[in-house]
């Protein structure tokens, strides 16, 4: 190590591209000295600013040394300075997501911080990308995900594409009516690329009101939303009709199954007819022929399969579990 004496004899701090990893890590945390107010009723928020701010930020260079050493170390305590010398960054980018978020803002913080610790954990500070920079995508991603998963009680969006339009549909919304234009889904579609249809779907689902199906339709009224909801399961009578339809099918399959031998009788019980089918290259082994060969017959199993069930159920085609077949 360097010595840290210049030709004064007085201690000059050290160039942190010249320290090894556990100087590095002995890197003190300088805090301002600060008179703490105890105010009238405590905030967490502002304790928490509080809090953050008594860690410096690290320069360029010592942010990139620090980086380095923990790409190749690991150590946690370089991770840790990572951290939180970035913490007020996480802050300035939840506000930009505040106008979203109607609840606890630290809430989103502590997201933010989930993609702190991420952006940490993948840095390649070999890549030439300044580490706040490459953070700042995902803490805005985690903050982002958070609102949508939390904005009503079925989530709103599942991919990245339907986030990344929550986060601009309003801002462009905005952005038009301040420019003196009518903010139309056809519009807003226009200026961001997407379909008009997807504009519509997302402003529905942002400014539609979650309703319990419990709760009444009306002041005067004891009926719920519950009790105008269709049912879906199948009647008496639909569920003895699937069950014949079943037995007759199994009847005709059995019968069916009599008239093959051979390669056709296996490859029908193994293949078409089976819980778990065999690949074609499976059966071309078990069968010594090849999986084209396997194929083939599989086709003409169908064919002749079809031609049967035509036979025996003339109206086959509108049975609701009728077999698919290859023209």
């Amino acid at each position: 190590m360097k010595n840290l004496n210049n030709s004064n004899g007085t201690l000059e701090p050290p160039d942190p591209l010249d320290l090894d990893v556990n100087t590095l890590s002995a890197l003190p945390i300088i805090t301002e000295e600060y008179e703490e107010q105890v105010p009238a009723k405590f905030d967490p928020l502002q304790k928490y600013l509080q809090e953050i701010s008594k860690y410096p930020i690290l320069s360029r260079e010592e942010e990139e040394a620090i980086a380095k050493a923990y790409y190749e170390t690991k150590d946690p305590r370089l991770a840790y300075k990572l951290v939180v010398s970035n913490l007020r960054l996480v802050v300035k980018i939840a506000l930009e997501f505040q106008k979203f978020w109607a609840y606890n803002f630290l809430d989103l913080i502590q997201e933010g911080n989930l993609g702190l610790l991420q952006a940490v954990k993948k840095f390649d500070p070999y890549k030439g990308v300044k580490f706040s920079y490459y953070a700042s995508f995902w803490i805005k991603a985690y903050i982002l995900k958070y609102i949508m998963d939390n904005w009503k009680l079925v989530k709103m969006g599942t991919t990245q594409a339907q986030r990344k339009l929550f986060y601009k549909l309003r801002k462009e919304k905005e952005r038009l009516s301040a420019l003196g234009f009518e903010p139309t889904p056809a519009e807003i579609a226009k200026r961001l690329g997407v379909k008009e249809k997807e504009v519509e779907e997302m402003e529905q689902r942002m400014f539609s009101q979650d309703l319990s199906l419990e709760a009444p339709i009306s002041h005067d009224s004891e009926d719920t939303l519950a009790n105008f909801l269709k049912d879906e399961r199948p009647t008496p009578e639909d569920a003895y009709a699937r069950e014949e339809i079943l037995n007759n099918f199994k009847r005709l399959l059995k019968e069916f199954a009599q008239n093959l031998t051979g390669k056709d009788y296996v490859i029908f019980h193994e293949r078409l007819i089976a819980d778990e089918p065999k690949t074609l290259h499976e059966l071309s082994q078990k069968l010594g022929v090849s999986k084209e060969r396997v194929r083939q017959i599989e086709e003409k199993i169908i064919k002749k399969l079809k031609k049967f069930l035509e036979e025996r159920l003339p109206d086959v085609y509108y049975y609701p579990l009728a077999l698919p077949y290859k023209d």
